[in-house]
Parts: structure tokens; sequence; C-alpha cells
């Protein structure tokens, strides 16, 4: 009997192995897709943040002129993944020019209506004392040395519109579009293919300008306040290229959140920021010590950080935004209405962010830039050492 028990009691444990054997594991939660579209100029902005978080697959970076050439921000991208040791991630370069804006429009423009606080690499001269770099050579083929050391790696051959279209066909609904320079690849993906906006399931872009005042003391604050102190609706990422930027409004986007220039003016980069980082220092905070300059606003880490951490909003309101085209001393400029006020004339409602509580997410992205690097089966040793300069 007590044998019978024995070869009872053994069968049901194999049994019971097996059944454990046998039970499906747990699926891993899929990581979110995300494409940065962007005029990258230093170690900072969204890609950093997005390739330092768990959660997110970061498919590609297109590039576009901005703040700097096209050229030169496809070299601060490439940079930037060397430094984080993820060059498995592509660079496709995209618009060098705007659709119809140009350098000598520009002129025209301010002979008529006075001269624009910043043009990008079109800003010839500083007309008075300004922490800002000049930003670079006026000729688009020419990239300068980069602070942050020179890339080794090449970008993909591949342009930014194919790539947009591409990827957002391959997971139609899947993707979040972070637009964080102007919008001139946004614009060509659109007009290639109408069913492009509809496809993504998201679009957050820095961009566009309500009614900004200047919160914070001291020099820097004051400096880029010149900006909007007397333009309010003007922000350069919607002035460089404004056409392209009223295609990516009119556009049938699934959900579309704004960050414009309002919730900047409480934030900035400051040295005990970037010095807190380094005392546990790691390869990623010490190559940030050369990266974003004291005393910027943080207008693109705001895009990624409302995305990963929406408890910083602390003010936020839905209106329907479009951007002026006319030749008008207001070209470039971003129009907004609620809804009873509208024209209805193919303006999309926006998730406008307005305000975000800096303490908390500057301790976020704190966190993020002290993590440890994801892996990554193509991943490179991470290294802050410079590329040889040319």
């Amino acid at each position: 009997m007590r044998m019978m028990k024995a070869m009872l009691g053994a069968m049901a444990l194999m049994l019971g192995v097996q059944g454990a054997m046998a039970a499906p594991a747990t699926p891993a939660t899929p990581k979110r897709l995300v494409i940065v579209d962007d005029d990258v100029i230093g170690l900072n902005g969204v890609p950093l943040l997005l390739l330092q978080s768990q959660d997110v697959e970061l498919l590609g970076i297109t590039t576009t002129s901005g703040s700097v050439w096209r050229d030169t921000a496809t070299a601060y991208a490439l940079r930037t993944l060397e430094i984080v040791g993820r060059t498995d991630v592509p660079v496709m370069p995209g618009a060098v020019l705007p659709l119809l804006n140009s350098a000598e429009a520009t002129k025209r423009w301010e002979g008529q209506y006075g001269r624009l606080v910043f043009k990008g690499p079109w800003t010839d001269y500083w007309p008075g004392d300004t922490i800002q770099d000049h930003p670079g050579a006026s000729d688009p083929a020419t990239v300068p040395d980069l602070p942050i050391g020179n890339p080794t790696t090449k970008p993909s051959a591949e342009i930014a519109a194919a790539f947009l279209l591409r990827m957002v066909k391959a997971h139609p609904g899947q993707i979040t579009l972070f637009a964080t320079g102007p919008m001139t690849n946004i614009a060509i993906a659109q007009s290639m293919d109408p069913g492009f906006a509809a496809n993504v399931k998201e679009i957050i872009y820095m961009g566009g300008s309500l009614a900004p005042h200047r919160t914070l003391p001291g020099a820097s604050a004051e400096q880029f306040a010149r900006e909007f102190v007397n333009s309010p609706r003007r922000e350069f990422n919607m002035r460089w290229d404004p056409e392209a930027a009223r295609i990516m409004a009119h556009a049938p986007w699934r959900k579309v959140t704004m960050i414009p220039v309002d919730p900047s003016t409480g934030t900035q980069w400051t040295r005990d920021f970037l010095d807190g980082l380094n005392r546990a220092p790691t390869p990623l905070t010490a190559a940030l010590q050369k990266g974003p300059q004291p005393g910027f606003p943080m207008w693109d880490e705001i895009a990624a950080m409302v995305w990963l951490n929406p408890e910083i909003v602390t003010r936020e309101e839905t209106l329907w935004i479009d951007v002026e085209t006319s030749q008008t001393a207001a070209y470039g400029d971003t129009l907004s209405w609620g809804d009873a006020y509208r024209p209805h004339l193919g303006e999309q409602a926006q998730r406008v962010i307005l305000s975000v509580d800096r303490a908390r997410m500057e301790a976020a992205m704190a966190r993020l830039y002290r993590r440890a690097l994801p892996p990554s089966t193509n991943r490179r040793k991470p290294s802050t050492d410079a590329a040889p300069r040319r």
C-alpha cells in the first residue's frame, strides 16, 4: 500500500512539473515605437532621453535644417548615437532648405518689418550681447567640428521622408512621431502620401508660440525673451518653414500634442543640474558636461518628458492651431482658436502644453541620464572620446 502511494505521489509530481513547464510564459510588454525628426544640435534633446527609456524603441532619427544646417544636425545625431553605443539606430538626412522660404526672402521681409532675433544658419550676426553661439557656416555642406566630437559612422542612404513613409506603413497606428525642428520632412511625407498622418499614432511637436512670458531671472532668460517679448506668436521652428508647418497643422493626425515656447520659459539648463548628474559619473553623464549649454531653455526635453512622464504637466488646453503663411508682418506666426471661434478651414484640434513642473521634470530627466545604458544586440562600447578633428 505504501508502495502504491509512493508511485501515485511520484506520478502526481511529474504531472505537476510537466504542467508547469507547459504553462505559457507571460508575454513581455511591447516597447513603444518612436521616430524623432529633428534639427539635432548638441548632446541633448529628445533622442537621448528616449534612448535611455527602457520601454521605448527608437526606430530612427530623421534630420532637417533648422537651428543648424541638415548635415551638421546629422553629424550631431550620429555622434549622440556613438556616445551611448546605439549605432544600430539609423539616421536619415532630410530637407536642407524650406519648401518656399529662403535667405533672400527673409532679408526682404526684414527690410519691411524689422530684424528677426534668430534665423538659424541664416543668422549673420547678433545685434547685441548674447550667450547664444553663432549657428556656424553659411554653406550647408560645411560641417564644423562638434564640441562633443566628430562622428565616425555614416548616415543611411535613405532619405528622411521615404523612411517616415516606410516605417509608418510597416507599423500603422503604432508609431509616435516627435518633431522638434522645422516641419519640412513631415510636410514632404504628408504631400507624398496623404494617408501618412492618419497612420501615425501621435505626433508631438515643439514649435509655435501663444503668450509666453519671462519667468526666470538672469541674463540668459532675459536674452531668450527677446524672441517673444515683442512678437509673442513668433517661434523659430515655424518661422523657418511656415508652409511646411501649415501642412503639418492641417494633416489628419489621430492625436497632436503641441509644445509651444510657453512652458519652456520656466525651464533652463544650469551648471548645478549638470554637476548634479556627474556626482555619480557614467560615460553619459560625463559626456553631458560638454553637451547642453547652461542658460538655454529645455525646449525639446519638455516634448520628451511630457510623453514619458505625463504627470509633469501642470496646465494644458485644447486649441485649434494654424500657421500664418501670407507674406505679411505675421508670416510664420501661430494662430489659435477655441472650438467656438475657429474658422473651420482645415485646422485640427491639438493638446497644447502650457506649463510643466520643472522640479519633477528635472528629477525624471536625471534618473534617465544616470540609468545604465539599455542593452542592444548591435551596441558598440560606450565612448565619450572625440573622433580626430578634421
